[in-house]
Parts: C-alpha cells; structure tokens; sequence
C-alpha cells in the first residue's frame, strides 16, 4: 500500500506511536526497539511500514529501519508467526542477531525469545534457511572475492545472513573489500555490514 510515512511525532504508547502526516494521525505498532531510535516528540520522522489488511481490520506496523522490515517480513512468513509475536520478537534481538543466529543454526539464541520454544526456533531457521537457498543460485563470485572467502570463513556466512534480511549478493559484494575481514565475530561483521549498506 505504502513504503513509509513522513510526517510529525505526535504521540507514543507502550506499543505504539502516531504519526501525523497533513493532518491525519496514523496509528503504527512498534517493537521497542524501533521506538527508542525513531526520533524525539514533535520532530519530523520517517517511518518505514508494513500494512495488514484483514476483513475486520486494518493496521499498520512501523520499523525506523529497512533491515528491521525485512526482519518482521521474514518472520511473518514463517508459519505459526503473526504480526503482534513479529513485533515481540524484533523488540528483544537486533536484526544482526536474527540473521547470525539463522545462519549458524544456533536455536538456543531463538529460544531465549519471548513465545520462541524450541520447535519454532528450528522451524524459523529451517524455513529461512529454504527461502535463502532460492536467492542467487549461481555462483559468480569474482576471484578477489572467493579469495577473501577462504581466507575468512565467515565472510560466506556474512553474505549468506545479509541475504536473510533482503540485500541481494550484489549489493553484499560490493561492500565486502571495506570489512575488516580479519573480523572473526559474525555479528560484529554483520552490524558493520549493515552500516555500510545503509550509506
């Protein structure tokens, strides 16, 4: 329906804030995480959106980044996730987190989150893990950076994880010669990873 919203902070709940855009104040849900970092009371914010749609209801989730919507859009996808557990679950792990923990199958990290037990945390990944490998089936990496690749064996799983939160390999590639490679926290590589992205 729409990308984002642009328009005043007027207002903020427990769970939600409102967003007046010419007038017409919208009412967006949010994780926590999103709130702390969307901007102060009476400022012009942007605010990324998914809307949902149902017959007896409409509403609008919020996101003060694009890695964040991604996140909630995977989640959402997953069966047996809806948009409110999304929003719990982006409210206690970042996205770098998420992506690092699906990637190395590390279901004890998923299960620490609220309403996650340990079936939903392996299907998380198991559903993830299958939607990734549809993405950029060839390998046409250059020679540079395959070399980077055996050097680094996080660098693969680097790339693999910013898959999961929507960049294409290509936009993931060019960013690569400006890590510190020697990095060997996949988190930390994905956060720095996610910097660069965002400029």
């Amino acid at each position: 329906m729409f990308a984002y919203l642009k328009g005043v902070f007027e207002s903020r709940t427990l769970d939600y804030i409102v967003v007046d855009v010419n007038g017409i104040g919208y009412k967006i849900f949010m994780s926590e995480n999103s709130m702390k970092r969307i901007g102060e009371l009476g400022s012009i914010i942007k605010v990324h959106t998914y809307v949902k749609v149902r017959e007896d209801d409409i509403s609008i989730y919020g996101f003060a980044s694009n890695e964040e919507l991604r996140m909630f859009e995977l989640l959402v996808s997953v069966s047996g996730i809806g948009a409110k557990s999304a929003i719990v679950i982006l409210s206690n792990i970042e996205p770098s987190a998420f992506a690092a923990a699906v990637i190395s199958d590390n279901v004890g990290a998923l299960k620490k989150l609220p309403g996650i037990g340990a079936k939903s945390a392996q299907r998380i990944i198991l559903e993830l893990k299958d939607k990734l490998k549809t993405i950029d089936v060839e390998d046409d990496s250059s020679e540079e950076l395959k070399a980077v690749i055996n050097q680094n064996q996080n660098i693969e799983e680097l790339i693999s994880a910013l898959q999961v939160l929507g960049y294409t390999k290509k936009e993931v590639e060019k960013i690569i010669p400006k890590l510190d490679n020697k990095d060997d926290n996949l988190e930390n590589l994905i956060k720095k990873a996610l910097l660069l992205l965002s400029k």
